[in-house]
């Protein structure tokens, strides 16, 4: 087979090369079920056939005269087993948060005329089911749990017959490079949820550029571990570079299993986003607080011998020295909490703490940071796997055909083969966004050392203090999270007179302080009202304060009792946060700082 022009080519390119044992892995009921490329080929087929029974197809050929087919559901393989199934038949694949609320699901599914849904479970189930009477489009819901009273996919399987999987080659040979494959409603944080529209040359064109920045495959079985949501495009394009580099992917069971199924798959790579790195790294370092003796002295050092990383530096004999006893006696410990094999994580979705990246890549456990957008399918820049091509501080080099330029204002704009089609039915949105060929990213960047990219803000996140100075909020709020007490904080300011702050404490870190400093601890409430706290966190902050100019320092702070997250609706769905949710929600504590 030439090279493929389609995400679905994925399957005949394995066959006609080497086919997988293990293409695609999820546990049921305890035990890892395991599906060959053949066997998913089969499904796959399958599925197609019986979605063609059903009348689904690609009619005219047009964005809106295609079928929609929208998934709400957790990584699993049936997930990717549908995806290339409506893909093969020229339909659309509609991905949707399962923690999407029902207003903004409401909206999708009309948006785009969705005519069926597979959802995973009977919660999810029951949220679609309760908005069927109000949308004539949506025909059927199909579960991947067998649920009461619910169609189960595998009905749509058993749909097929030998005649129709027979008409499938015919139907995906309509369908070309520059095809739109997917519709991705991104998350409204500023409103109602937009569709970008991307074509099998958006994705591809990523797909490839990406293969040559990740590791070298070595050795007959590649392994990865997947559990960022597949409804977002990156892990969505990361599975596919998977499919075509010949990676088995293993899908963990939750977000809560990542350290048991990490264990067991032993993966070479996997993606993450900084917040879940910043949880890990807690872990690690509470273990390390767990210890007495020469025991904690020894994990103190080696972690001290890591701060002081640099790449692409000569390192002088002394530290080199030091470096691999640390890594014998310490990090190879690490590696193993984390599987034992891994030769890279990668991780995208927002800024990363560069002393994290830092310290992991130290210890023998390469960060590689990228950046990109949904609009951008998704990859712009990502640091290498080879060392010359990472750089702390940036997202590190452009991926192939990618072009990137700084507007006067600082913001990236950016042209290629992965930039979108445009936002579905909003041509006016789409204007605004792409002009001349370059989409306007919304981020504020540089370059250093001429290659190198670097993330300085969001556009739409600075703010002007009433004293006309713009701060940007990002950089300050990532270098406060040093601290091992600080977990989330958020910069308030905007048309005020200084700077403050928002800030959750690390709970199980300021227990332990609490502990040794013989203060009460009671609820996280009475703790953060303990003045001995207060005066803790007034240290801290004045002793990063010495990092930022006048302007940006952190004058005040008020001190919240329970961490954001996306259930309690301050983070979105890829853990960012949603700024205007936690200004509205925590008015009071901004107004006394200022008052």
């Amino acid at each position: 087979m030439n090279s493929p022009q389609r995400l679905f080519d994925c399957i005949q390119y394995h066959l006609d090369k080497k086919p997988l044992d293990v293409m695609l892995s999820g546990k049921e009921g305890g035990q890892w079920k395991k599906y060959s490329t053949q066997a998913v080929k089969d499904i796959v087929d399958q599925l197609s056939a019986g979605l063609l029974s059903m009348g689904i197809s690609s009619n005219d050929m047009t964005a809106e005269g295609r079928d929609k087919i929208a998934i709400l559901c957790k990584n699993r393989p049936e997930w990717i087993m549908l995806d290339l199934a409506v893909q093969q038949i020229g339909a659309i694949l509609v991905p949707i948060y399962p923690t999407i609320n029902v207003n903004e699901l409401e909206f999708v599914l009309r948006d785009a005329q969705v005519k069926m849904a597979f959802v995973n479970d009977e919660d999810l189930f029951l949220k679609v089911l309760s908005l069927k009477e109000k949308l004539p489009s949506l025909k059927d819901i199909f579960t991947f749990e067998h649920t009461a009273n619910a169609r189960h996919w595998k009905e749509v399987v058993d749909m097929s017959t030998p005649e129709l999987i027979s008409r499938i080659p015919a139907e995906a040979a309509k369908i070309g490079y520059e095809d739109l494959v997917t519709i991705i409603y991104t998350s409204g944080t500023t409103g109602t949820p937009k569709g970008v529209m991307l074509s099998h040359r958006n994705i591809l064109s990523n797909v490839m550029a990406c293969i040559p920045c990740f590791p070298p495959r070595v050795g007959n079985e590649e392994r990865s571990l997947s559990f960022l949501p597949l409804n977002h495009i990156f892990e969505r394009m990361v599975t596919f570079l998977y499919l075509f580099n010949g990676t088995s992917v293993y899908y963990a069971e939750s977000l809560d299993t990542i350290g048991e199924n990490l264990k067991e798959v032993k993966p070479n790579m996997f993606t993450t986003v900084p917040r879940l790195l910043e949880k890990v790294y807690d872990k690690i370092m509470q273990k390390g607080n767990e210890l007495t003796g020469i025991s904690r002295k020894l994990f103190f050092w080696a972690h001290g011998v890591a701060e002081k990383f640099e790449l692409n530096k000569k390192m002088s004999m002394g530290y080199s020295i030091k470096l691999k006893l640390a890594n014998k006696l310490i990090f190879s410990k690490w590696r193993e909490g984390l599987g034992g094999n891994l030769r890279c994580i990668v991780t995208g979705g927002a800024a990363c703490q560069v002393r994290l990246i830092r310290i992991f890549t130290a210890a023998g456990i390469p960060i590689m940071e990228g950046y990109g957008l949904t609009e951008t399918s998704p990859v712009i820049a990502v640091n290498r796997f080879q060392e010359e091509g990472r750089m702390f501080g940036t997202v590190g080099p452009l991926i192939a055909d990618v072009d990137v330029k700084i507007a006067e204002d600082g913001e990236i704009l950016c042209k290629g083969p992965n930039v979108m089609m445009g936002y579905y039915k909003r041509p006016d949105l789409t204007e605004a966004e792409i002009q001349g060929g370059w989409y306007h990213t919304g981020d504020i960047g540089m370059f250093v050392e001429e290659s190198f990219l670097k993330i300085t803000d969001r556009k739409k996140e600075l703010f002007k203090t009433s004293g006309g100075k713009y701060v940007a909020p990002l950089p300050i709020e990532n270098k406060l999270k040093e601290s091992p007490f600080i977990e989330q904080v958020m910069l308030v300011g905007a048309e005020r007179k200084f700077v403050s702050a928002l800030i959750v404490p690390s709970f199980p870190n300021l227990m332990d302080w609490c502990r040794k400093n013989g203060i009460e601890t009671g609820s996280h409430e009475d703790m953060i009202r303990q003045p001995k706290v207060i005066e803790l966190f007034k240290e801290l902050v004045e002793s990063f304060n010495k990092f930022f100019n006048h302007v940006e320092q952190v004058k005040k702070f008020e001190l919240l009792p329970a961490e954001w997250s996306v259930e309690t609706g301050e983070m979105t769905p890829k853990l960012s946060l949603k700024r205007k949710v936690v200004m509205e929600k925590f008015r009071d504590a901004i107004e006394r700082i200022y008052n």
